[in-house]
């Protein structure tokens, strides 16, 4: 019975993420205003302002990692990947890393060949805002900004990432 007690006391934050980010859309659509869940600026390695604000209407993936992470360093390839095939069709890519310096960051990008935005979140505001509590978190955003999914821990496979967006694109 202690061991119930405990599995449910451990999954108890992961599933009220799950349920409190399932279908979390920003604004009124019936207005006409945004739906882009949780809109944020930060600064990206090369130091050039980004907003997800430009991203509206499009089907967006934001991938909350730290270059110490195993899985999420095992998920790069895939997550650059998935974008290269998939960005003309409107996927958005965004990495956003979690606490590390620009150099650290600019360093692991090169490493992994990354040509999608990656954004850096070193006080971790950003992080926060979502509710990331482990690395990888990737959060799904459909076109409306409607949050469709969010997967804690990894690594995610391409096949993995391409059934989470491709439906979402058509």
């Amino acid at each position: 019975m202690i061991r119930l007690g405990w599995l449910a006391l451990c999954l108890a934050p992961l599933c009220a993420l799950e349920a409190a980010t399932r279908a979390l859309p920003m604004g009124d659509a019936a207005r006409g205003e945004s739906l882009f869940p949780l809109q944020f600026a930060a600064h990206d390695i090369n130091n050039t302002l980004f907003s997800t604000a430009d991203r509206q209407g499009r089907v967006v993936l934001v991938n909350f990692f730290a270059t110490w992470c195993g899985p999420c360093r095992a998920e790069m390839p895939d997550l650059q990947a998935v974008y290269s095939e998939l960005r003309d069709q409107g996927l958005v890519v965004i990495g956003v890393n979690q606490g590390e310096k620009q150099e650290q960051v600019l360093a692991f990008a090169r490493e992994f060949g990354l040509t999608f935005p990656i954004l850096r979140d070193e006080d971790m505001s950003v992080g926060r805002k979502f509710g990331v509590r482990a690395f990888p978190t990737t959060f799904i955003i459909d076109s409306r900004g409607v949050i469709r999914n969010v997967i804690v821990g990894g690594p995610l496979t391409r096949s993995a990432i391409r059934r989470q967006v491709e439906g979402l694109l058509k």
